[in-house]
């Protein structure tokens, strides 16, 4: 939440020539509802199951880049379908960032009443460890976005990805 998954995956993608995909958006087109409303009526555990079952069809062997929602990789089944198809890339920024970041955005259910450093510290006590799980991890900084897309370029590249940083052009991207 707030690593700049959805804003810096846009942007990615366009430089890559790939299709976008918000899954959180497409879980809502799939629920005909808001995630904030997702988690109101009917619960997290709820909402992950859909979110598990959006995203396995949005890796359909079709290069694009997805962003997925903070938790989704915190599921078993959707981290290890994650990892065996597609390159996942880990937005790694500070908490204090991070806490920057959503308070410019008011509609994150995880944080509805509370303290935003405080959930936010709280999820990357337990998020962090399994998050590194990622093959490839960019550290999220303030900063114009652009350098974040070449951050990742440049690691996909390292990490010896179908990427070609000339081209920009490659294959599946989380």
């Amino acid at each position: 939440m707030g690593a700049g998954k959805s804003s810096i995956g846009r942007r990615l993608g366009l430089r890559l020539g790939l299709p976008f995909v918000d899954a959180d958006t497409e879980i809502e087109t799939a629920a005909g509802m808001a995630i904030a409303e997702i988690f109101e009526r009917f619960g997290e555990a709820h909402f992950r199951d859909g979110e598990r079952r959006v995203i396995a069809r949005l890796i359909d062997g079709t290069p694009k880049v997805i962003a997925t929602g903070g938790g989704a990789f915190m599921n078993d089944d959707t981290r290890a379908l994650i990892l065996a198809r597609t390159h996942a890339v880990w937005l790694n920024a500070d908490v204090a960032t991070l806490v920057d970041r959503v308070r410019r955005r008011g509609n994150r259910p995880l944080l509805a009443g509370r303290d935003p450093g405080l959930v936010l510290a709280e999820l990357a006590a337990v998020r962090n460890p399994v998050y590194a799980l990622a093959q490839i991890e960019v550290v999220s900084r303030p900063g114009p976005h652009h350098e974040m897309v070449d951050s990742i370029i440049a690691a996909l590249a390292a990490a010896n990805t179908p990427i070609d940083p000339e081209t920009c052009t490659g294959g599946d991207t989380a």
